[in-house]
């Protein structure tokens, strides 16, 4: 039997990875001696976009907030050979809202699959719900720790109960003795507490050490340790700060003797050395949601005396005679425990031996037992649950998301607007439109990935449009490279694509130094929306105006603004529309989808069906046009497209194939028609070399992308333009495909 694990792994510091290494080492070793040795590899979860030196065993990596990871993944199970998958599932170590990037890795596997659940909440969220059924309907079997996961699991998410196997959280088979551990660490003369793992504020640490002064008065010999990191995560978001906490209340209560940190993730045989020093073993949880510990499973197996508060794995686990407990935040019960039970060896002695009888249940190769038992079962079904879902883009042919060609167009002042190949020109200098273009992906890219460089570059762009911005609330356009102003006021298509930008930061401001920045700008800018001539302008105009009203609804004023520029646009598509001709304008020039994206963003803000209407009839019409044998071929600007006459194919430009993928998926968005999602995937496809040259404009060597392409070929430049419409295109595709698959647990 081969088996595929899927599991953060070490030598990354987590618990799960340590849970998935001892899981894949018990299983493979399981066998009767006549039996073949089981194969096995994991394909291993990175955090953050760390790197891990792995072990042989791990044969593919799931950088966590990459879609296009999770494909690779499971082409790779698909053609491995292996029989049946293993999933350790917890929120946090997949990427998405909730995780939801494990689910089209999961759809398209091919093979059985066993999940093991290390969390199950009481009370999830909708979508927290959404995803751990869907999850529990892939699976073939969901294995948990605990009978009170099996309640939760059958209560809550509807599972039925044979698809249910409760295999407990396996200890490591290792042995030391008391005596000689506590001689290694120079604690022969001492009383051991001992609490280990993560460290966070839910751990309650405080707990046990405003507990011991009580304690130290009668046993000054105590001597409490806490062995562990603080969490990752914590420590991303909030520094040392518990532990500092931690350190001053020691200092206060003058328990410096009496307590020790020990700040390392250390290897399970050391670990185990403190297990057998300790007398007493301590977990002060705050609170009662914790399905499973490990950490409790560990002392528990080596036959520790446990004292907890009353969290769930623990009520379960200490139940008869196998530990105590004490209630949450209970510092004076917990030293009248302590107390007790050091002034009375016999019960103490009592309480490890109960523990180490059930310990020798639960050991690694007894669990990896059970687990290839479990495996054996799922295999005899001799199929998957594999749902394959109606309307999918291959992922699989993204190039990575990167910024690399940015960050060279990109000095202080802002972006450069054009490039000679790959290479910054900048003898163009810079100009509005683009570095709101800039503004647009990198606020898009923190979004979505919290990609830090995106935020980095955030203010450089803003600060551009800032500076460019005049006294009556108009912009510049164009700056030298020497910083020279080289107009007086820009045209009304900048100024339109300035308020897009403005508008999404206005809704999805990074911090609030920004959202005051851009709100500062898009006021000033305002008393001039209504006089817009262009109907780009105008469309762009109204796209912005759109994005600030989803977060601001209730602005009056700014929502008729939007109304009476989207009437502009519905007087320009009824003057000009005929009986095979919805459109606009008497012709097909640049931008076109942006006409219809305009109106589909404004259309839900506005509640009118005729917006709506007006925005389908005219999206279809684009389509008819530019859409044809499966691939986009855009109206070229060499000549456009005139009413009565013929269309243009040369001059094709990325900012048109932009427009397009932005206005399928605000048409998936207002409809949730899934033939939508087709459309805007196969408009992407124009970038990577479906289109009427067949050739890609993207450049995998220097991450940009090309200007377009003539009769000739393709225009190698790769101007700012070119290469932001790219990557905005790119980021909709994720945004996109993540949306789908939340719609289809109906997230949205």
């Amino acid at each position: 039997m081969k088996i595929a694990y899927i599991a953060t792994y070490p030598p990354r510091e987590c618990g799960i990875g340590t849970f998935t290494n001892n899981l894949f080492k018990s299983m493979l070793t399981n066998k009767a001696p006549e039996e073949q040795n089981h194969e096995g590899f994991v394909v291993a979860l990175n955090d953050n976009d760390l790197t891990y030196k792995y072990p042989e065993e791990v044969k593919a990596i799931i950088r966590q907030d990459h879609q296009e990871d999770y494909l690779e993944a499971v082409k790779y199970i698909n053609l491995s050979g292996a029989d049946v998958c293993i999933l350790q599932h917890e929120f946090g170590i997949f990427g998405g809202q909730n995780g939801v990037y494990i689910l089209p890795l999961l759809h398209r596997l091919e093979i059985p699959l066993i999940v093991t659940l290390h969390t199950i909440l009481k009370a999830p969220s909708y979508n927290e719900k959404a995803v751990l059924k869907e999850i529990c309907k892939m699976a073939h079997k969901i294995v948990v720790m605990s009978h009170k996961a099996v309640d939760f699991l059958v209560g809550i998410y509807e599972v039925p109960k044979e698809k249910i196997a409760l295999i407990e959280h396996g200890v490591p088979d290792i042995h030391f003795s008391s005596e000689k551990s506590k001689k290694e660490f120079k604690l022969e003369n001492r009383k051991v507490l001992l609490t280990f793992g993560f460290i966070g504020r839910s751990k309650g640490v405080e707990t046990v050490i405003n507990a011991l002064p009580e304690v130290v008065k009668k046993h000054p010999e105590i001597i409490y340790i806490v062995l562990g990191k603080t969490h990752p995560n914590v420590l991303r978001h909030s520094g040392e700060e518990y532990r500092i906490f931690l350190l001053r209340q020691v200092k206060k209560l003058q328990l410096e003797n009496h307590v020790t940190f020990l700040n390392e993730f250390i290897d399970e045989r050391e670990l185990f050395k403190y297990l057998y020093a300790c007398d007493i073993y301590i977990t002060p949880y705050l609170n009662e949601a914790q399905i499973t510990s490990g950490t409790l499973s560990y002392a528990v197996g080596v036959g520790a005396a446990v004292l907890s508060t009353p969290y769930w794995h623990a009520a379960e686990m200490l139940a008869n005679g196998k530990g105590r407990l004490f209630d949450f935040n209970d510092s004076d019960g917990l030293a009248e425990m302590l107390t007790e039970l050091l002034e009375n060896p016999k019960e103490l002695s009592e309480l490890k031996n109960k523990a180490g009888e059930y310990g020798k249940k639960i050991t690694w190769p007894k669990t990896g037992e059970r687990y290839v038992a479990l495996a054996e079962e799922v295999m005899k079904d001799g199929h998957s649950v594999t749902i394959q879902k109606e309307t999918e883009p291959d992922l699989l042919i993204l190039p990575p998301f990167s910024l690399a060609h940015i960050n060279r167009l990109t000095d202080d002042t802002g972006i450069i607007q054009h490039a000679k190949f790959g290479i910054p020109n900048l003898k163009e200098g810079y100009c509005l439109d683009d570095n709101s273009r800039a503004l647009l992906m990198v606020l898009m890219a923190y979004k979505q990935m919290k990609n830090m460089r995106a935020l980095e570059l955030s203010p450089i762009y803003l600060s551009y449009i800032h500076y460019m911005q005049n006294a009556n609330g108009t912009f510049r356009n164009f700056l030298s490279f020497n910083r020279n102003f080289l107009d007086e006021t820009g045209s009304e298509d900048s100024f339109g694509r300035t308020i897009w930008a403005l508008g999404y930061l206005l809704g999805n401001a990074p911090n609030d130094a920004y959202y005051q920045t851009g709100k500062l700008v898009f006021f000033n800018a305002s008393a001039n929306f209504e006089k817009l001539q262009s109907i780009r302008g105008i469309a762009n105009t109204m796209i912005g105006i759109s994005y600030y009203l989803k977060s601001n609804p209730s602005d009056d004023s700014m929502t008729e603004r939007l109304r009476n520029l989207a009437n502009v646009l519905i007087r320009h598509y009824k003057e000009n529309q005929t009986e095979d001709w919805n459109w606009f304008e008497a012709l097909l020039a640049y931008d076109n989808g942006i006409l219809p994206l305009s109106l589909l963003h404004a259309a839900p803000i506005l509640n009118d069906p005729n917006i709506t209407e007006i925005a389908i009839e005219s999206m279809n019409f684009l389509t008819s046009h530019t859409l044809k044998d499966n691939y986009l071929s855009i109206i070229g600007n060499e000549k456009w497209y005139k009413k009565e006459g013929e269309r243009s194919v040369f001059a094709q430009q990325p900012i048109d194939a932009m427009a397009m993928v932005l206005m399928y998926h605000q048409a998936y968005f207002v409809t949730k028609d899934k033939d939508y999602l087709n459309k805007l995937y196969t408009s992407f496809l124009w970038f990577l070399g479906e289109n009427d040259l067949r050739m890609s404009l993207y450049d995998f060597e220097t991450k940009g992308c090309c200007d377009g392409f003539e009769s000739y070929g393709v225009n190698r430049n790769q101007g700012a333009e070119s290469s932001l419409a790219y990557l905005i295109s790119h980021l909709t595709v994720l945004q996109a495909y993540e949306e789908f698959h939340r719609s289809d647990l109906k997230l949205v």
